[in-house]
């Protein structure tokens, strides 16, 4: 057992920052919305979206100017993806044909945005298993995909809201923001200038998502994860060293999403598809299955790490094609759920969350010395990869 000021360090101790430190991950957290929608439900709203749409441009189909839109299913989306379900913070407007988007109310500047609010709750998750305070902590990184705003920042509100000292900032590289942030926050804590660092990645992906649109509707869920970064000086037992890291980026415009102040020539604009959600599925699926898979094996390899030896991988919960493809390429053979854990049918596709789900409900389990691999990837293209090992 160890002592109070090994175990949560000091003020004066972290506050120096004179010596270089080992990062490790102390503990992690995780706020999950009460509310669900299944396949079924979400098919339903769809195909009623879809009778509606057929129905009022009946002429304009009938005279080839517009093509008629055609139903989705649940088998379509569990093949497609491996979808069941997904946890949304607004569901009912989701699931209304007449909206289809969701609803969440405006907030007065003197109260918490909502997107603070849930990261906040995953913060104090991973802060509470690490049996850390708020004066403990040094920087708090907002690592996600869709800001609520675009200043003041979200992490500095987060900072705030846990009563933190220090200095916070955002960060956006999409679905790998928290792989990037992770390293990032290695990178502060191996530097010496900081001992104890807050990623954490609120995604209400929800926003973003054309959910008339067959292809994608169906793709993403809402959801927030922390992860907290340390110095091993001080860090608690049972957390995992951070063997290394590798981050890479190619850029591509088969995942995009246009939204932002300077692209809204009009109010109305906000609900276009450019400014939602679009990809060129199967063109991500050929080139970012290869790239990531190569990463991955170049990384380990330079770590002298056999990458067919890692016990567990902890990856992006993008698609089940592209996790078992991975996987396979990563591991020489095709990975069970017990080597390649599966949160997406229940979760759906929650960006930069994903794979810090997977670590966060499936890493208990592991024993000292075993190594594993978080990796996200997605738009950017962008690519992350943390390789850890359970400590004793």
């Amino acid at each position: 057992m160890q002592d109070q000021d090994s175990q949560h360090g000091t003020k004066s101790a972290r506050r120096t920052h004179e010596t270089p430190g080992r990062p490790v991950i102390s503990a992690t957290g995780l706020f999950t919305p009460d509310e669900t929608i299944s396949n079924a439900e979400l098919v339903e709203s769809f195909n009623a979206y879809v009778d509606r749409f057929n129905a009022e441009n009946a002429g304009r189909i009938e005279a080839g100017e517009i093509a008629a839109l055609t139903y989705s299913s649940v088998e379509f989306i569990e093949k497609a993806s491996g979808i069941k379900a997904r946890h949304v913070m607004s569901k009912a407007p989701i699931l209304d044909p007449a909206t289809m988007e969701p609803r969440l109310d405006e907030r007065p500047d003197d109260e918490l945005s909502i997107m603070a609010e849930i990261g906040v709750a995953a913060a104090r998750q991973a802060m509470e298993r690490a049996g850390r305070e708020a004066s403990d902590i040094d920087a708090v990184l907002c690592a996600a995909s869709n800001m609520q705003r675009a200043y003041p920042a979200m992490a500095i509100e987060i900072q705030q809201a846990l009563g933190i000292d220090g200095f916070a900032f955002d960060m956006n590289v999409a679905c790998s923001s928290a792989t990037f942030g992770i390293q990032t926050a290695a990178d502060y804590v191996r530097a010496g200038n900081a001992k104890s660092v807050l990623v954490v990645s609120p995604e209400i992906t929800s926003g973003h998502l054309n959910w008339r649109d067959r292809d994608s509707h169906f793709i993403f869920g809402d959801v927030a994860t922390a992860v907290l970064v340390e110095d091993a000086g001080f860090a608690p037992q049972g957390h995992w060293d951070i063997i290394g890291t590798r981050l890479r980026t190619v850029f591509s415009n088969n995942i995009r999403n246009n939204f932002g102040f300077l692209n809204r020539a009009h109010p109305e604009s906000v609900g276009d598809p450019d400014k939602l959600f679009v990809q060129e599925g199967r063109k991500v699926f050929k080139e970012v299955v290869p790239m990531v898979a190569q990463m991955i094996v170049d990384e380990a390899e330079r770590l002298e790490i056999d990458p067919k030896g890692l016990r567990r991988l902890w990856l992006h919960q993008a698609n089940a094609g592209m996790n078992r493809l991975i996987a396979q390429r990563v591991l020489g053979h095709e990975a069970d759920e017990d080597e390649s854990p599966t949160v997406l049918d229940t979760y759906g596709n929650t960006s930069s969350a994903g794979s810090i789900i997977a670590f966060h409900l499936h890493s208990d389990d592991l024993k000292a010395g075993d190594d594993g691999l978080i990796c996200s990837f997605g738009a950017g293209y962008s690519a992350g990869a943390v390789f850890v090992r359970k400590a004793g």
